[in-house]
């Protein structure tokens, strides 16, 4: 016998948050004062509707665009330490080869600095003693390997500082602008902390982890004497580390038996560590040392939410922004003499009043004992059980956290539960529960997909035969797994730049990758001895399992999953019978920067999942500006 799900008369229905207010550009976002807290600085967009950086001086209310990026928009700027020269970076059409932009805040003129074809740059330090140079690491020499250059900020001259033997994954300045420490790969798939005690001195191994382990160095203290790290090997959990460089002797800073080290509060000038977070259901900030004791007591009045800190050089004015679930981000400026805040703005005001919906932090126990963790977001005015979307991280090394989520309220407002799940092999809950990912793509990871599945219905939360599954690269994988693999329990997918073959996915990774290719074998499998295995746990030689409709979003010039991922799972469905739909953005890479691009394959996503789980959808439209060529298997 069935029951009929009864839901609330649609009088009770929240209005429909359009789609351009979840998912088109910020109002404004990522404010940041200057070092010397003269200029606040932030991005927002132009009368393109395109992101650029924006100025006005503090106190004074007039603003000026800075910059003026044709198409993509500017995502991620930061000042130097030169009082009117700011940073940003950029690529081309999703590549990923990330140029380095100065601007100068007097002229408006703006320079790239890393003005090579293909090649990709990337920030090693930039530091209040040397407010004229910034260091650098670019593969422009090898496209596997990224060595040091040392840029003049007056003048673009750029100079090699360090070369990358060829196994070097990160590089660590001291406070004297010197290279001292790095992470290297090693053949067994593990990770070596390499030290020198100067430039001229050769380099040395401090600490080797292994391939399930995890650490590396995090900065020099000011004197040069202690390496501060994080690590887990003796541990569970990654630590903070300091390490006596004359001794040899470590120090444990900060420990949770379960959870990884995440964020470092220092002081600008005297590096020393005030405060650490973990992060567990929610962050959870620690004080190491009482002197911003009252400050951080302080900040926890002004709003409730999570709370990030960037600071001025003085120390007297942080820029303190609020992460809310049912809301826009806030941004304050705290006076640190006076204990007192002024607010600057939220990144999305029109979201303020609406019927946002909560996140819920869950857990239950997967099919083997193991306590699986993630976040239940519930629609708004639709009774339970629900139709329902499985959202899933991508990574898989990565992990889902509390905090407003554009893709969960767009779901939830839609008319559906959303379930997202740090599956095994999610990053932050100790190195145990890393490691009991390996070798489980398509494996016990898919399985504590399906035991949320079963959590979900058992809950009375969800429908069993309206859950859909979705996701963005390993997510997007972990969809075509759950058609594949699980035919029977999802209505539908939506694959977002996901791998379809793990084979091919490995044998284009990009260049750059190279160096971690050994920890990839240990962690899902190794191409050059286990071919078979590798196939028997990719999608696209099961496509004749599956049942349900699939629709998949691809950027053209994504340089980690190939646009031939998608491409070849789309053609064996579509030659197989099988239903599909396929949208392809010819200027996005690994995701859709472009607003336009956003609104355009979500307004799909969103009509394609009401025609099988039955929940609201706004029309598609007019979407000016997309680049998305759809192709269908019919």
């Amino acid at each position: 016998m069935t029951t009929a799900t009864v839901e609330k008369p649609a009088t009770q229905l929240p209005p429909l948050i359009p789609r351009e207010l979840l998912f088109g550009n910020p109002e404004r976002t990522s404010p940041s004062l200057s070092p010397d807290g003269k200029y606040l600085a932030y991005i927002a967009p132009d009368d393109n509707n395109i992101l650029q950086v924006w100025l006005k001086i503090v106190g004074q209310e007039e603003t000026q665009a800075l910059t003026r990026d044709p198409k993509r928009g500017i995502r991620f700027f930061f000042w130097t330490y030169n009082p009117d020269q700011l940073m940003y970076v950029q690529d081309s059409d999703g590549d990923e080869n990330w140029h380095l932009y100065l601007v100068d805040v007097q002229t408006h003129i703006v320079r790239d600095l890393t003005p090579f074809q293909g090649v990709r740059a990337q920030v090693v330090n930039v530091d209040h003693k040397f407010p004229d140079q910034i260091l650098v690491g670019m593969n422009l020499r090898d496209p596997q390997v990224f060595d040091v250059y040392q840029v003049n900020l007056k003048n673009g001259a750029v100079d090699f500082h360090t070369e990358n033997p060829g196994n070097i994954l990160g590089w660590t300045a001291d406070a004297d602008f010197k290279i001292r420490a790095a992470s290297s790969s090693t053949e067994d798939g593990g990770f070596d902390l390499l030290y020198r005690e100067t430039t001229e001195h050769p380099w040395e191994t401090l600490r080797h982890w292994g391939p399930d382990e995890e650490g590396g160095a995090a900065f020099f203290s000011n004197d040069g004497k202690i390496l501060y790290m994080v690590g887990n090997h003796n541990a569970n959990a990654e630590r903070l580390i300091a390490l006596d460089l004359s001794t040899r002797q470590e120090t444990i800073i900060a420990e949770d038996p379960e959870y990884d080290i995440g964020g470092l509060l220092a002081h600008p000038i005297t590096r020393n560590i005030e405060a650490v977070s973990f992060y567990k259901d929610k962050e959870e900030w620690h004080i190491l040392d009482e002197s911003i004791a009252a400050d951080i007591e302080a900040i926890k009045q002004i709003r409730p939410g999570e709370f990030g800190i960037s600071r001025t050089l003085s120390d007297e004015k942080w820029l303190i922004s609020f992460v809310v679930d049912d809301g826009p981000v806030y941004y304050y400026v705290y006076d640190r003499p006076t204990k007192t805040h002024s607010f600057l703005f939220s990144n999305k005001p029109k979201l303020e009043g609406l019927p946002l919906a909560s996140m819920e932090p869950i857990s239950y126990t997967a099919s083997d004992g193991l306590t699986i963790q993630g976040y239940l977001t519930k629609p708004v005015g639709v009774a339970l059980p629900a139709p329902t979307v499985m959202l899933v991280h991508g990574g898989p090394w990565a992990r889902d956290t509390w905090g407003y989520d554009s893709e969960a309220q767009w779901l939830a407002n839609r008319g559906y539960a959303v379930l997202q799940v740090n599956f095994r092999g999610s990053t932050g809950y100790g190195k145990a529960f890393v490691n009991a990912g390996n070798r489980e793509w398509a494996g016990k990871m898919h399985q504590d997909l399906i035991d949320g599945v079963n959590w979900l219905v058992e809950q009375g939360i969800s429908q069993p035969d309206k859950i859909a599954i979705m996701g963005g690269s390993y997510g997007g994988y972990a969809t075509l797994v759950g058609l594949t693999f699980t035919p029977d329990v999802f209505a539908c997918g939506v694959d977002i730049v996901g791998p379809s073959n793990i084979i091919t996915l490995m044998q284009s990774i990009p260049p750059y990758w190279e160096p971690i290719r050994k920890n990839f074998y240990h962690r899902v499998g190794n191409l050059d001895t286990e071919a078979d295995f590798l196939k028997a746990r990719s999608p696209l030689f099961f496509v004749d399992r599956i049942e349900k409709p699939l629709l998949i979003g691809q950027g053209a010039n994504d340089p980690r999953v190939k646009q031939a991922e998608s491409e070849q799972i789309f053609e064996a469905m579509k030659q197989a019978g099988k239903p599909v739909e396929y949208v392809l953005y010819t200027d996005e890479g690994h995701g859709f920067a472009r607003p336009e691009n956003r609104l355009h394959f979500y307004a799909i996503a969103e009509e394609f999942l009401a025609k099988y789980l039955g929940g609201r959808f706004e029309p598609i439209g007019e979407i000016a500006g997309h680049c998305g060529v759809i192709k269908s298997s019919s």
